[in-house]
């Protein structure tokens, strides 16, 4: 037992370890700039209700020191709120190539692709651009972000994120993202390059979208955004980190919901990538750690192997949150990393568990491939959770 937990401490030593190193190497890595290049692009954004300050996340997308670009916005319902948001919008930058798209298309489980679907048809340009609408850019993000497509073999470029909250129970879930999350991206990329996309930002050619299938391709898919960045990948594409920083606005929630957010996160991750998340108690050190010293009863040895890991974990956390992504909540709260990893790993552990959702009145299941299934109303479990909340 002794020897086991050991192993697991040293295993998460040396992922912290690494962890900072692909921090360095990606902070140290040459980005492409070329100011001449500047292809036209067209951005689309699903909508569905109103987010957290949604109208300032929306119009940071039209304040872009970019020469030619569309958006368009993509709605389902008649009767959305924001609908009245985006209209306000187009009257208030008359000079932007903006479209706004309702439509009540289906094209499987996922609604939100169907979205994107749907706003697809009315595209003018090859370069694709989309984004949740809880993101938040800057004036330079679209001439940033499209710079490795002069890489002819690059098919996609996503982007890594920093969170901004809204109230004090949010604050873990940006810790987690800061320093706990975006770690194992960066090792990820380090060793094999990035399989895979975030909604944050995937900037993807017609061309390749097309090659895998569409959108209809991954209609069924709970984890969209995975896929938008795997396929590619397996289709011989390269998927680039770009080392632009947008900002995700997380809105105000309560203890529960945010709970129950991260678990459903975490069990959409496990379709999706089932052994990288069983890997994943490698990296717990905090947890085992702590184990390790009250399975010694609190012995010097106990202690000296927790200090050494919980250091180098508070090490890797600060370069990457607080440095590589700038993040002011990881500068405020830098403290409350411990806590969340012990949080973070009955999260973990709570992930393993259960597979049906309900959206919208339907009830689905999750297939081992990350597919939805419609479900008899009779075949139910009793646990169910909500896809949107998932998503966000």
């Amino acid at each position: 037992m002794l020897l086991l937990l050991w192993c697991f401490c040293l295993s998460a030593v040396l992922f912290y370890c690494y962890g900072i190193y692909a921090a360095i190497a990606f902070l140290r890595q040459p980005q492409p700039s070329n100011p001449e290049f500047h292809p036209p692009v067209t951005i689309l954004k699903p909508l569905c209700g109103l987010d957290s300050d949604a109208e300032d996340n929306l119009v940071s997308f039209c304040q872009q020191d970019y020469l030619n670009f569309q958006i368009i916005f993509a709605v389902r319902d008649h009767q959305d709120p924001i609908i009245k948001v985006v209209e306000k919008i187009i009257q208030k930058f008359p000079d932007i190539d903006i479209t706004l798209v309702v439509s009540d298309r289906i094209l499987g489980a996922n609604l939100k692709v169907s979205n994107l679907a749907n706003a697809l048809t009315q595209a003018k340009h090859e370069i694709l651009v989309i984004a949740d609408s809880d993101i938040r850019v800057k004036s330079d993000y679209l001439q940033t972000v499209i710079q490795p497509l002069q890489a002819e073999n690059v098919g996609v470029v996503t982007c890594l994120y920093r969170s901004l909250i809204k109230g004090w129970v949010t604050t873990l879930e940006a810790i987690w993202t800061a320093t706990d999350f975006h770690p194992g991206v960066l090792v990820s990329n380090q060793i094999e390059g990035i399989k895979f996309a975030f909604g944050s930002t995937i900037v993807i050619r017609k061309s390749v979208l097309e090659k895998i299938g569409g959108f209809e391709a991954i209609a069924d898919y709970l984890a969209d955004d995975f896929q938008l960045g795997n396929l590619p990948a397996k289709a011989g594409y390269k998927v680039v980190l770009s080392n632009y920083v947008v900002e995700h606005v997380l809105g105000d929630s309560t203890i529960v919901n945010s709970l129950q957010r991260q678990i459903r996160w975490a069990r959409g991750i496990r379709f999706s990538r089932p052994w990288g998340y069983l890997g994943l108690i490698l990296t717990y050190g905090t947890v085992t750690s702590l184990l390790f010293l009250i399975v010694t009863k609190g012995s010097t040895i106990g202690w000296i192997n927790l200090t050494i890991v919980w250091t180098i974990r508070l090490v890797m956390g600060w370069i990457v949150g607080a440095i590589l992504l700038n993040d002011l909540v990881t500068k405020k709260y830098f403290w409350l990393i411990p806590l969340w990893d012990l949080l973070h790993f009955v999260i973990w552990c709570c992930g393993f568990v259960g597979g049906t959702i309900e959206w919208h009145g339907h009830q689905l299941r999750l297939t081992r491939e990350g597919k939805l299934v419609t479900l008899e109303p009779d075949s139910l479990p009793v646990f169910l959770t909500t896809v949107e909340e998932i998503q966000n």
